[in-house]
Order: C-alpha cells, then sequence, then structure tokens
C-alpha cells in the first residue's frame, strides 16, 4: 500500500536524524518535526480520511505504531544524552594537577589560649567565665582598689555612660580578667582552683605591643595552707609545658593592690639566650606574666575567713603568643593577612 511505504520511509528519515541529534535541545526540535500538531507524521493521521474505507484500519494502525515508535525511541535518546552529559561531567583527567583543598584553621591567638587552659586543667584547674562590661565594683572596689587608689591611672578604663546603684557602681569594659576571681568566690567556698580566660579592654592605642582589646587568662587557687612555694611550683610546670623544659625562669618582686607579696614572672630570652639583645632590652630575660599571694582584704570582701590562703597570676595571651612563635609586633595577629595566618 502506498500509504503505508510513504510512513516506513518517514521513519527512516526520523532514525537518520535522531542518530545525528546530541543535544536535548535539537531532540525537542525533531520530536515537533515528526510529532508536533503540524508535524510530518501528524499529517498522515490527519489523511486518514481521504483514504479508501478498507485500507484506513491498517494504516490507522501503522501510523500508531510509528508514533509510539518514535516517542519510545525519543525518551531512550533524552535519556542517554542526560547519561553521558553526567558522565563528562564527572569524568577525571589524571594527567591535571590537583586542585588545593584549603582548610580553615583556629585563629593563633585561640590556639595559645587553648594550650594554656589545656596546660591548666590537667593540674585540675576549672575554666569561669564572666561578663565583658563590669561594674566598678567587681573590676576595682572588690579587688582592694578603692577609687582614690593610684593603681587606677595604670588600667586606663573605658567607661560607659550609664550608673545603677544597685549593681554597686557604674558600668565599664573590663581592664582584666581579675573580677571573675570575685564573682567566683562570692559563690563557691573553697577550695577552688579555677582559670578564666576572655577579652580585655583598655584606652591603649595599638601598636606593636598594645591593643585596645586584647586577651587575658587569670588564674587563682584558694584552700587552707596554700604557700607561696605552691605558686612558683604551678608557673614552673606552666612555663616547661609551653615553652620546653628547658626553659628557665625567674620571680621578680613587684606589686598588685590585689596580690600580697607580688611578683612579676620573666622567661629567658629565646634569641640572646640571657646575653642579652633588642628583643629583650639587653636584660636577658623577658616578662610573660604577673602572680602573688592573694590579699586578705579581697577576702574580706567575699566573706573568707583567716584560714584560707590562696595565690592568683594573670597573663596576657598575646605576649604568650608573641614569645612561643618569635613574634615582634601583636599588630600582625589582627590584619587579617592570610600569608601570616596560615603559618600556625
Amino acid at each position: 500500500m502506498e500509504s503505508e511505504e510513504k510512513i516506513n520511509i518517514l521513519m527512516e528519515h526520523f532514525l537518520q536524524e535522531m542518530n545525528h541529534v546530541s543535544e536535548i535541545r535539537h531532540l525537542e526540535t525533531l520530536r515537533i518535526k515528526y510529532l508536533g500538531r503540524k508535524g510530518l507524521l501528524t499529517a498522515h493521521l490527519r489523511s486518514l480520511g481521504s483514504l479508501p474505507q478498507q485500507e484506513r484500519p491498517q494504516v490507522g494502525r501503522k501510523i500508531n505504531q510509528a508514533k509510539e515508535k518514535m516517542l519510545s525511541l525519543l525518551a531512550d535518546k533524552r535519556e542517554a544524552i542526560k547519561k553521558a552529559s553526567v558522565e563528562d561531567e564527572i569524568r577525571i583527567d589524571v594527567t591535571l594537577p590537583g586542585r588545593p583543598f584549603l582548610l580553615g584553621r583556629k585563629h593563633p591567638i585561640t590556639q595559645i589560649r587553648e594550650e594554656i587552659e589545656k596546660i591548666f586543667t590537667s593540674m585540675g584547674f576549672q575554666i569561669q567565665e564572666g561578663p565583658d562590661v563590669e561594674t566598678d565594683y567587681y573590676n576595682f572596689e572588690a579587688l582592694n582598689i578603692p577609687p582614690e587608689h593610684p593603681a587606677r591611672d595604670v588600667w586606663d578604663t573605658l567607661y560607659l555612660k550609664t550608673g545603677d546603684k544597685k549593681t554597686k557602681g557604674e558600668f565599664l569594659l573590663r581592664t582584666h580578667t581579675s573580677p571573675v576571681q570575685i564573682r567566683v568566690m562570692e559563690k563557691h567556698s573553697p577550695p577552688l582552683a579555677v582559670i578564666a580566660p576572655g577579652r580585655c579592654y583598655r584606652r591603649d592605642a595599638a601598636d606593636s605591643s598594645h591593643s585596645p582589646v586584647f586577651h587575658q587568662v587569670e588564674g587563682f587557687l584558694v584552700d587552707r595552707g596554700i604557700a607561696f612555694s605552691d605558686l612558683k611550683g604551678i608557673l614552673v610546670i606552666f612555663v616547661h609545658r609551653m615553652f620546653s623544659s628547658e626553659t628557665r625562669l625567674r620571680f621578680r618582686p613587684s606589686f598588685f593592690p590585689f596580690t600580697e607579696p607580688s611578683a612579676e614572672v620573666d622567661i629567658e630570652c629565646f634569641v640572646c639566650h640571657g646575653e642579652g639583645c633588642s628583643l629583650c632590652k639587653h636584660s636577658g630575660w623577658l616578662e610573660i606574666l604577673g602572680a602573688g599571694m592573694i590579699d586578705p582584704e579581697v577576702f574580706r570582701y567575699v566573706g573568707y575567713g583567716k584560714e584560707y590562703t590562696g595565690f592568683a597570676f594573670g597573663m596576657g595571651v598575646e605576649r604568650i603568643a608573641l614569645l612561643k612563635y618569635g613574634i615582634d609586633d601583636m599588630r600582625l595577629f589582627y590584619e587579617n593577612d592570610l600569608r601570616f595566618l596560615r603559618q600556625f
């Protein structure tokens, strides 16, 4: 039959064209060409009425079979194109150089703070934190620094324009983490072994050794029979674990209103090994922290009896980081220079 032969020829043309299709958008164009409203196969379906009555059923079946086959082949081709596209995307060329996979890392100040915490918690100290916004009472008065005390000038405090008598004084940004010592002792009875890490704030200009925002770790231990020798033993262990077991250190008499007696702790200069250089200002020593026995007046503020003694110490995290890494400018920690930060 002539009509069936035309459908067979149409199918052959369809197959030839589909073999050259490699993109889904071209596949859709092919579908419309043959099966759309004005498509070539659709035209044969519409011309059924012009055929003799006895030919219509057979030709109609032929057209429907051709249509179903075209749709099936189009669907298979579509899936094949999609699969090939995915395979192209995931195909790996082993001759290409590897792509760098950059991992984030902790800031060097965070690393040092966590190392300090690890050393002291291994010796039985607990970590406590306090508010950055403090009151005059906790930041100064309860630490034996009354309003007229000349030591207040050293801290150069950032006060906030607010006040509330119920909070025992006006608000300020804490100048050290020592207020945590008072807050903890108010709520807990001895024995206590605590470190308090956190940010501190002072009215300082940023330079190689100062910053208006810096990090400090306060530590204190209170119990019956605590002596200065206990403080020395704890700090010797800390220095040897933080730096090296060969690091020499010394305790130099000093003054802090909240400790008596007080001392500055120095370590031997790691550049000149005690000979004297520009880093240690030709002294052979580098200061790392302040410490001392807690003043009985501080115990009076928190209601501790005379049977208790204790020691306290405070260190700047940036200071420890500068010494440990051999860096001479604190500002490098805060300039967000990845070339610098990736070294840690």
